[in-house]
């Protein structure tokens, strides 16, 4: 039996077949063991290298054997013991007997030590974002940046010698050159040559004499000339030259809003926190620039850093049109819609005050909603909730009067959660390629 592994280390920015045939095998571990990682993450630094560790049955590598069965006559020479004869039954050994994870010893025999390794970042969202796209992505616009880099800005007739651009340099001596009839060395080696074969001939009469002095006075002439017209010239010198240019950069905004008050428990927000997370790594990829601006709201909303909106509750009444104007005034103020691409993503258990959910579509069909990129509404239900709102057209006040504003609007959707494994099926629907050609 023979195995063959490719134990080479990976190039600097580039992944070994070896490395990718493993990712594709392993696919359905690692999936489910990065999923797992989403709650101890925050939303911002999610997509950074991280170690994850799958079952060691994952890693198995495939190999050839022979075939016992295949028939043949089979020789075996094997080694004599003390404690066994012929005929006797050996009891086979249990697995992980004595063995287990680290220094901890197993409590049964059926434990394995897992396999550990480390994703990058791409190997992390290809596995997140295969087969997703951003409905309505337009990048709107291109703001100016405070940043720059040096970039290639033609040639210039002074610099440092270590830019001089020897192609263009030769070129203008060429042509130079050429332009001012600069005499070339064959020429003049040419015209001494017959000027020798004069001298060392017969004794020069009358005619060779004045032909001897038209060589002398042409070569004289041609030298003068020569050095006259060098062969390289400072005004034929071009040196690169480099400007500072501003770097375009596409950028978004993404505004989570989210109710905080009794309602919505810890299992609540941990679930928005996992589809917040998606949503962020998913503008991440697409947008060099991203800015993250968390909203929490019961009766009375406000900006927060990202440890207050997930982790600080408060008590009173639920009034989300507060979340909405807030968002209307963090635009105003902060982001222009012809400079920002804006997306929200809001989280809530359905509950709201009576009548504020004719606010709320007021505030979404007249101000949010023309400037909006993208509005997703994540509705946070229990397993119950879910059997008895089964129809997308039944549901709470808020949910029936968010129904109308995605019928009027194809950037704006809706949808329901229970559980931690509807997210990202959720997910992938709100974001498929099929549902943004469609709503395109």
């Amino acid at each position: 039996m023979s195995n063959f592994i490719d134990r080479r280390l990976n190039p600097k920015g580039k992944s070994l077949a070896n490395r990718q045939r493993f990712i594709r095998r392993a696919r359905a571990e690692i999936k489910e063991a990065v999923q797992k990682s989403l709650k101890d993450r925050t939303v911002s630094d999610f997509a950074k290298d991280q170690k994850i560790s799958i079952p060691t049955k994952s890693t198995k590598e495939p190999h050839f054997r022979h075939d016992q069965g295949a028939g043949g006559e089979h020789d075996r020479v094997l080694p004599g013991n003390k404690d066994f004869v012929e005929g006797d039954q050996i009891k086979k050994p249990r697995q992980g007997d004595g063995q287990g994870r680290g220094k901890d010893a197993a409590s049964g025999g059926d434990f394995e030590d897992d396999f550990t390794f480390t994703l990058s970042q791409d190997e992390i969202l290809d596995i997140f974002f295969e087969d997703l796209e951003l409905p309505n992505l337009i990048k709107t616009s291109l703001k100016e940046i405070k940043t720059f880099s040096w970039r290639r800005a033609g040639f210039t007739t002074s610099g440092s010698p270590n830019q001089i651009n020897l192609v263009r340099t030769m070129r203008n001596s060429f042509g130079r050159r050429l332009a001012m009839k600069r005499p070339s060395e064959a020429e003049i080696e040419h015209s001494r040559q017959k000027l020798a074969q004069l001298k060392c001939g017969a004794t020069p009469n009358a005619e060779n004499r004045e032909v001897i002095a038209e060589l002398e006075e042409e070569i004289a002439r041609l030298e003068h000339k020569r050095r006259w017209v060098p062969f390289l010239d400072p005004v034929d010198v071009r040196y690169n030259a480099f400007a500072q240019q501003p770097i375009p950069t596409s950028q978004a905004v993404m505004f989570c809003l989210m109710d905080v008050s009794g309602s919505m428990g810890e299992r609540e927000k941990d679930l928005a926190k996992r589809f917040f997370m998606l949503l962020h790594l998913f503008l991440k990829r697409r947008y060099e620039r991203l800015d993250i601006v968390f909203i929490r709201h019961t009766h009375d909303a406000q900006e927060v850093d990202e440890h207050t909106f997930f982790y600080s509750r408060q008590s009173g009444g639920t009034i989300v049109s507060t979340a909405l104007e807030e968002m209307k005034k963090i635009v105003t103020e902060r982001y222009a819609t012809g400079e920002w691409n804006i997306y929200a993503a809001q989280a809530s258990d359905g509950y709201t005050q009576t009548g504020d959910a004719s606010r709320c579509v007021d505030l979404l069909n007249q101000d949010i909603m023309p400037v909006c990129q993208y509005y997703a509404y994540i509705e946070i239900l229990d397993e119950r909730e879910m059997e008895v709102f089964s129809s997308e057209e039944s549901g709470a006040e808020l949910w029936r009067a968010y129904r109308t504003v995605a019928k009027a609007w194809s950037n704006f959707a809706t949808k329901r959660i229970a559980k931690p494994q509807d997210i990202f099926p959720v997910f992938r629907e709100l974001f498929s390629k099929d549902a943004a050609e469609a709503k395109t």
